[in-house]
């Protein structure tokens, strides 16, 4: 493959540059919602983990401690509703987004094969299957792709990346008879899974794809990723895992042991001490809940329109209508053949605030920006401030 055929393999935020130069001109200084970054502390639980676990001369388990792969079967249990999986069935990755971006890969995927993502979606999903020499296929119609044999690999995100929505039981259900019907894996993304804010996934929570009612009490065929990088506060840990399918873990743990791909022992410490903890998500997830308040009510008031975002770190946003009059949006972008989003995002900038335009997330998403929910209070305060003055 072509280094050309990766699109160059230019990441879609150095592209930012100059309108976050614009942003950082502000008087009071730039509030960046571009980047879901957890800024909060790491909460004591890890740290003190971490901490008693510092002394690791030797070599980790590629495979993780047995502590800690039991302590994802039962946080699957106590808080997903996937009850007895088995614990052989689980493997730490570093952080998800490698294994998001190297997957099609460590299954084997090659030219002629194709790999479902979701219409809307982080570009890892599409660089990955180009890593591998497959082919991205970018749909949210499961009629589109269900009966065609070069599909290999289906990935799911929900609750979504930058979207916010999350997919009912019956949908989720609905994509892995489809997969099975063609032998094609499901890899479900869940890493927002803790964060619903709207009903009825506040209640009820985010269904899972090793849910039994999503897969019909077996897991063949399909995994789930986990990250520990947003609930927790985790993201410098690189902590995160994927579950399901043992025959599929076996595979991708055999390959990685070749390759070293090994989360350092005492980040599995932390990680086996953090999802026994849920009150520290708790306390959180409220934090988040105030800042994305603030956010969504300033957003409004100053003429864009949030659609979406059932769940997650992110307001998925456009100008109401065919242009905000108060932010200066130009329809059409902020200069001619580009999407709506630019013309969004400049405005902003020019008001110091810096957020991710739509198009970084496919073509389907051009009229939208993502607004994260992860800066510091006084950085979202002026965000605030900010945007009630348009």
């Amino acid at each position: 493959m072509g280094f050309e055929d990766l699109g160059g393999l230019a990441f879609p935020w150095d592209t930012l540059r100059a309108h976050a130069a614009r942003a950082r001109e502000h008087a009071d200084g730039v509030v960046d919602l571009s980047v879901g970054t957890p800024v909060d502390p790491t909460p004591a639980v890890a740290r003190e983990a971490l901490a008693r676990a510092a002394d690791a001369p030797g070599y980790p388990t590629t495979h993780g401690t047995d502590e800690l792969r039991e302590a994802v079967v039962r946080w699957f249990a106590r808080r997903r509703s996937v009850p007895d999986l088995d614990p052989a069935a689980v493997l730490p990755t570093i952080g998800s987004k490698e294994l998001v971006g190297l997957l099609p890969s460590l299954l084997g995927l090659r030219a002629g094969d194709r790999v479902v993502h979701p219409a809307v979606a982080y570009p890892t999903y599409d660089v990955g299957a180009r890593l591998a020499g497959a082919s991205p296929w970018a749909t949210d119609d499961v009629d589109d792709w269900r009966g065609r044999p070069g599909v290999r690999l289906v990935w799911v995100n929900s609750p979504g990346n930058p979207t916010g929505r999350v997919l009912g039981i019956e949908e989720l259900a609905r994509v892995v008879e489809a997969a099975r019907e063609i032998g094609a894996v499901v890899v479900s993304d869940e890493c927002y899974a803790e964060l619903p804010w709207e009903e009825p996934w506040v209640t009820s929570g985010v269904p899972s794809v090793l849910d039994p009612r999503v897969n019909g009490g077996s897991t063949d065929g399909v995994l789930a990723a986990y990250s520990l990088s947003k609930q927790s506060n985790l993201a410098g840990y690189r902590a995160a895992f994927v579950a399901g399918d043992r025959r599929l873990v076996d595979r991708l743990l055999q390959v990685r042991k070749h390759l070293g791909m090994i989360v350092p022992a005492p980040v599995q410490a932390a990680m086996t001490a953090v999802l026994g903890d849920d009150d520290h998500v708790r306390v959180q997830r409220e934090v988040y809940g105030r800042r994305r308040t603030a956010l969504r009510e300033a957003l409004g008031g100053a003429g864009l329109v949030v659609d979406g975002s059932e769940a997650g770190l992110y307001l998925w946003a456009r100008p109401e209508g065919s242009g905000s009059e108060g932010l200066g949006v130009v329809p059409g972008g902020s200069e001619a053949g580009e999407a709506p989003c630019w013309g969004t995002l400049a405005a902003l900038a020019e008001r110091g605030i810096l957020v991710a335009p739509g198009s970084f997330y496919g073509p389907a998403a051009g009229a939208h920006v993502r607004v994260a929910t992860t800066a510091p209070d006084d950085r979202v305060e002026a965000a605030v401030s900010r945007l009630a003055r348009v």
